[in-house]
C-alpha cells in the first residue's frame, strides 16, 4: 500500500491510484469468492453423494446394495466433508452450512455416566488481584468432557495353591482342589475366550488378524491356538444352543431365512455351498412378551426336508420368503406360511430400476400405501394392529389382487412383469394372512437383518474350514446375535456362561444359561 507522504498531487494521479486499488481490492475479494464458491460446490457436491448413499441405505434401494459396503463409502465422505470444512476453517473462508443440511451428530454431554472419570484442572498460575493486591475467590469454572480409550492390556492371574502337612508327624498332605477350567491346563481365561468369541463372530475379524493384534503387545498365540480354544469353546455352548432353539420353537410365530456358507472341501480340493438356515422371534413389533431370539442351524447342503428337520415340533405360523423347502413343510405338518410383501414388491422394483414400467411403478405405490400404515400401527397390541388392518389394509389388498389380476390379462405371459405379477397372485393366500392376525409381520425383513451378520461374517472369514467349522459358526453366532436383540453385552454374557458351565452348572438348570436369564439377572442387579 502507498505511503501517505509519497502520495501524488496531482488529481488526475490520485484518481488513477485510487481506480488501481479499487481493482486490486475487486480481484481479491473475487478470487476469496471464488474460492468460497469452490469450497461451497465441493461440500454440496460431498453433501449431494453422502444424501444418495443414505438414500441407498436407509431406502428403498437397500434390496440392491450391501449396507456394510455402503458404510463403509459413508465414512470415507464423511471424511473427505470434514477435511474441506476444516480447510475453509482455517483460511477463514468457510462457507455458510446450507439451512437444509443435516447436522453431523454431536455426543457431546452423552458420554455414559458409569465410565470412570479422571479430572484434570487447568488453573491459572497467579490468583493475586492486580488492582488491590488481595486474593481472588473462584466465581465458577467451566467444564468438559472429552472420550479417551486406553488399549486393550493383558494381564496374568498367578494361581497358587499352597499345600499343608504335619510338622510333627507325617500325615497326609493337604491343597485346595485346583479350580476347573475351560481349557484343561491352558492359558486363557474364560473372560479371554470370550474375547477371541466375540472378536472372531460379532466384529468378523479372523483368527490369524486377532493373532497379529496380540504379538504388537508381545503376547505370541499362533492361530491354531486360538482355533482350540474356539473349537472346546462352541462344544461347550452346544447345549445352550440346543436349548435356545428348543424355546424358540415353543413359540406360535417365528421367522425363517436362509443363506449361503461356503464351506472348504478337502476331498476335492475346493470351497463347496453349505447352507445356514435362521429362526428367529422378534413380538418387539406387537408388544408381545418373548424376548427376542435367533438361532441358526448348520447344515451341508439346501435339501428340502432341512426346515422339517430343524423345526420339528413347532406349530405355528413361519413367516418366509418363497422357498419351495417351506411349502413343504407346511404341507407335512401344523405350520402355516405367511409371506413376505418385500420380496413380492422386490419383483416389481427389479423391473422398474432396470426398464421402467407403469404396471411396475404402480404396483410399487400401492405396496407403498400398505407400509405407510404398518408404520403407524408397529409397536401397538396384536388386536389392535389386526383392527386397523382390517379398516385400512384390507380394502387395498383385495383391490390390489383385482388390479393385479386385469393387469396380468394385458401383457406378454413371458414377459418379465407377467412373472412378477405370478410370484404375488401364487403367494397370495400367505401375503394376505398378516390381515387376519397382528402378530405377523408384513414381511421377513427381521429374520434377513438377523442373517445379514453371517453374511458380513462370510466375506471377512471367505469360507468355514470345514462342517464342523459352520456347527461352531452357528453355535457362536446364534448366542451372540440373540444378546445384540436385546441389548446385552455378548462378550459379558459368554464370559459368564462359559464360566458357570466349566464350574460344573448343573444342565437340569440350563435354561439359566440362555441370554434371556443373563438378561433378567442383570435387570435384577440393575434394581437392587
Amino acid at each position: 500500500m502507498t505511503a501517505p507522504d509519497s502520495l501524488p498531487t496531482d488529481a488526475e494521479a490520485l484518481r488513477a491510484l485510487l481506480l488501481a486499488e479499487r481493482t486490486r481490492h475487486a480481484e481479491e475479494l473475487a478470487a476469496a469468492r471464488g474460492e468460497a464458491d469452490r469450497a461451497q460446490g465441493e461440500i454440496a457436491r460431498l453433501m449431494a453423494i453422502i444424501k444418495e448413499l443414505q438414500r441407498h441405505r436407509f431406502g428403498r434401494r437397500s434390496e440392491r446394495l450391501d449396507p456394510d459396503q455402503l458404510a463403509l463409502a459413508l465414512e470415507d465422505l464423511e471424511q473427505m466433508l470434514a477435511a474441506a470444512q476444516a480447510a475453509a476453517e482455517q483460511d477463514g473462508k468457510a462457507p455458510a452450512k446450507p439451512a437444509a443440511a443435516r447436522k453431523r451428530q454431536i455426543n457431546r454431554g452423552a458420554l455414559p455416566a458409569h465410565l470412570p472419570r479422571e479430572e484434570i484442572v487447568i488453573d491459572v498460575a497467579d490468583k493475586t488481584c492486580a488492582c488491590c493486591g488481595g486474593l481472588k475467590h473462584r466465581i465458577g469454572e467451566d467444564v468438559s468432557e472429552r472420550l479417551d480409550v486406553i488399549p486393550a492390556q493383558f494381564k496374568v492371574i498367578v494361581t497358587r495353591r499352597p499345600k499343608y502337612a504335619c510338622a510333627a508327624c507325617a500325615g497326609e498332605v493337604v491343597q485346595a482342589a485346583a479350580p476347573e477350567r475351560l481349557i484343561e491346563n491352558g492359558i486363557p481365561t474364560e473372560a479371554l475366550v470370550a474375547h477371541v468369541l466375540v472378536a472372531k463372530y460379532a466384529d468378523h475379524t479372523p483368527l490369524y488378524r486377532q493373532a497379529q493384534i496380540y504379538a504388537r503387545q508381545g503376547v505370541m498365540l499362533d492361530r491354531s491356538t486360538l482355533a482350540d480354544w474356539v473349537g472346546r469353546a462352541a462344544f461347550a455352548l452346544r447345549p445352550v444352543h440346543a436349548r435356545l432353539l428348543a424355546q424358540l420353537k415353543q413359540s406360535t410365530k417365528l421367522f425363517a431365512d436362509e443363506t449361503t456358507a461356503p464351506v472348504l472341501d478337502p476331498g476335492r480340493g475346493c470351497v463347496k455351498k453349505g447352507q445356514f438356515w435362521a429362526y428367529a422371534r422378534d413380538e418387539r413389533p406387537w408388544s408381545g412378551t418373548a424376548p427376542p431370539g435367533v438361532a441358526y442351524v448348520y447344515a451341508p447342503d439346501r435339501k428340502h426336508a432341512r426346515p422339517a428337520e430343524h423345526l420339528e415340533g413347532f406349530r405355528g405360523t413361519l413367516q418366509v420368503d418363497g422357498y419351495g423347502a417351506y411349502k413343504d413343510l407346511a404341507e407335512a405338518g401344523d405350520v402355516v406360511l405367511a409371506f413376505c410383501w418385500s420380496h413380492a414388491r422386490r419383483q416389481f422394483y427389479d423391473i422398474q430400476l432396470n426398464t421402467p414400467a407403469p404396471i411396475a411403478a404402480e404396483a410399487l405405490v400401492r405396496i407403498g400405501a400398505l407400509y405407510a400404515i404398518e408404520a403407524d400401527i408397529r409397536g401397538c397390541p396384536a388386536d389392535q394392529r389386526r383392527q386397523v388392518r382390517q379398516q385400512r389394509s384390507k380394502p387395498l389388498v383385495d383391490a390390489m389382487r383385482l388390479w393385479l389380476e386385469a393387469r396380468l390379462a394385458t401383457v406378454s405371459g413371458k414377459s418379465t412383469i407377467a412373472e412378477a405379477i405370478r410370484y404375488a397372485l401364487s403367494r397370495w393366500s400367505g401375503l394376505s394372512r398378516f390381515l387376519d392376525d397382528g402378530r405377523i409381520e408384513i414381511d421377513s425383513n427381521i429374520v434377513e437383518r438377523s442373517i445379514r451378520p453371517i453374511a458380513l461374517g462370510r466375506k471377512n472369514h471367505l469360507f468355514a474350514g470345514s462342517d464342523g467349522g459352520g456347527e461352531h459358526w452357528a453355535v457362536i453366532a446364534s448366542l451372540i446375535e440373540t444378546c445384540k436383540m436385546n441389548g446385552l453385552d455378548p462378550q459379558a454374557y459368554l464370559r459368564d456362561a462359559l464360566a458357570r458351565i466349566v464350574a460344573r452348572h448343573p444342565m437340569s438348570r440350563i435354561d439359566e444359561l440362555l441370554p434371556f436369564a443373563y438378561l433378567s439377572a442383570q435387570a435384577e442387579k440393575t434394581a437392587a
